[in-house]
């Protein structure tokens, strides 16, 4: 089983409140709660035993906490990712420099144009990761990460995306053999060998959730998600992540763990 050490986080920007969104209805992010949850999450990673590298904000990249989508780590090396949203896609060589403080040169590869790939549309099941094809993560992009994962000795499998912003926005793998499953995902043959832990429609959010060494973080606020993973064995810590669910962010997108 995958344990974890090292996650790196960034700190939100005061621009933030200008990020991406899908649900404008939601309002803008409160910069000072969203700082809290912040700090919040935080505690919660260090709680699970691991060292946290905490990045300064960026403010010229109003997404830039959402780590996850520049970089995809494995247990075999780094890989920069060419986000697919134009306002975004520079966070990558912001990034490149706290993933080589673990990683030699042999061991950071690149996705380049005119592939795009967001760490969203990621998700490592053991040695096997699954990649979503989405509105930012295209064929070319997938194509390029596989080749890097089968030089690694590592696989890999397309999923194609119907309503989804990423693929961990709906499923998200838990280890052990178990996997929280939203929407689409819940009738995806891709999922069928994992036991699927079906997510009811009106907490859909709370898919994305993550394990960290036994431990499943869980967003605050959704007593149906958090009472099925405490029922499949897991201790259980909760996060506030309203602010960033405003920019369509989730507790997965604020860390790379590796």
């Amino acid at each position: 089983m995958t344990k974890f050490t090292n996650v790196i986080v960034r700190r939100p920007a005061k621009s933030m409140v200008e990020g991406i969104t899908s649900a404008p209805e939601l309002g803008k992010p409160d910069y000072e709660l969203a700082c809290k949850q912040h700090d919040d999450y935080i505690a919660a990673l260090k709680d699970c035993g691991v060292e946290v590298t905490v990045l300064p904000a960026l403010e010229q990249f109003p997404d830039s906490c959402f780590v996850e989508d520049p970089a995809v780590v494995t247990r075999c090396g780094a890989i920069i990712t060419n986000p697919g949203a134009a306002s975004r896609n520079g966070e990558k060589d912001e990034i490149e420099p706290a993933v080589r403080q673990f990683f030699d040169d042999s061991r950071v590869k690149h996705i380049v144009s005119p592939g795009t790939l967001d760490g969203g549309d990621v998700m490592m099941a053991g040695d096997h990761f699954y990649v979503g094809r989405s509105a930012r993560t295209n064929e070319e992009g997938i194509r390029q990460f596989f080749e890097i994962l089968e030089g690694w000795g590592l696989e890999g499998s397309e999923v194609p995306l119907e309503h989804v912003l990423h693929l961990k926005t709906g499923v998200n793998y838990l280890e052990d053999g178990n996997m929280l499953v939203s929407g689409e995902f819940v009738t995806k043959p891709d999922f069928e060998q994992y036991h699927r832990i079906e997510i009811p429609e009106d907490e859909a959010y709370a898919a994305n959730c993550i394990w960290v060494n036994g431990t499943v973080i869980v967003p605050e606020g959704y007593p149906a998600v958090l009472a099925a993973v405490q029922d499949a064995g897991y201790e259980t810590i909760t996060v506030d992540t309203s602010e960033y669910r405003k920019l369509d962010g989730g507790l997965s997108c604020l860390s790379l763990r590796f």
